[in-house]
């Protein structure tokens, strides 16, 4: 391998990654640790009010931060809103527009078979108190919010969005998932000068990242335990996407093993498993 391939596939967090307009892909399997799962963003406005490609090989999850769009794929069109999300299958062509402006996570993960379009009602996720919950104690208080997840049929991604209380941890206590999913975190609404610091390890004593997160930063975690926390005053708020290592069969949220010396309490997710 060369050094500027293994430079690559040892990169943890990537900086700005909603810096442009159009769609952008910044983290593969190509170009990061990842095996199976691939980010990218797609902000639109009245300048670039289009954005076009093929999901080819890859099953594709789109989470709507902000503003609002038109997306045609597999024969339909359907109309997105701030926070609604849409799962488009493999080999299919999607076109995204909007007359506005529009902000879109895109998550995806390669898979064999071709599951069926749906399309996800942030309002449906919130009167689901298995989609939408509080979680965590003082210090730790936390929204979780599944999109993507045991409400959609999908082989791999599963995604969502956390939303914590100023100042306090996340995915605390720190967990683990390695032998079925890898994840990535990517940090919105968190104009200046807010700021979280990240944690990824298998060993607290030598984490393999600890490091600040800003608006637009994505952190990769293919394994370790991963707590962050934000700065006095301000959230930290993240997407979470995951894509499951076996097809289907590894494909579960809230299965965690808790670092050990904080598992006397549960994972905090236990909301998620009813």
């Amino acid at each position: 391998m060369s050094t500027q391939l293994q430079e690559s596939k040892d990169r943890v967090i990537f900086h700005g990654t909603n810096r442009q307009k159009g769609r952008h892909v910044s983290i593969t399997p190509e170009n990061s640790a990842m095996q199976h799962l691939v980010y990218g963003r797609i902000i639109l406005d009245r300048e670039t009010p289009r954005a076009a490609f093929s999901t080819g090989k890859l099953e594709t999850g789109l989470i709507c931060l902000s503003g609002e769009c038109t997306i045609k794929a597999a024969g339909e069109t359907q109309q997105i809103g701030r926070y609604d999300s849409i799962y488009i299958p493999r080999d299919t062509d999607v076109e995204v527009t909007t007359d506005s402006a529009v902000d879109l996570v895109e998550c995806s993960a390669e898979v064999n078979k071709q599951y069926p379009l749906q399309v996800v009602r942030y309002a449906d996720v919130e009167r689901d108190n298995s989609l939408k919950f509080k979680t965590g104690g003082p210090a730790t208080t936390r929204t979780v919010n599944i999109t993507l997840g045991k409400n959609v049929e999908a082989g791999r991604i599963l995604a969502g969005f956390t939303t914590s209380e100023p100042g306090h941890w996340t995915s605390w206590p720190p967990h683990e998932h390695a032998a079925i999913l890898e994840e990535l975190y990517v940090y919105y609404d968190m104009p200046a000068p807010a700021f979280g610091v990240q944690f990824v390890y298998t060993n607290p004593d030598e984490p393999e990242f600890v490091g600040v997160v800003r608006d637009g930063d994505a952190v990769i975690m293919p394994k370790g335990f991963h707590p962050n926390v934000s700065v006095p005053g301000h959230p930290i708020n993240f997407v979470w996407m995951m894509a499951a290592h076996r097809e289907v069969e590894d494909r579960q949220f809230g299965v965690v093993t808790v670092q050990p010396g904080f598992d006397q309490g549960g994972s905090g997710l236990e909301a998620s498993r009813k």
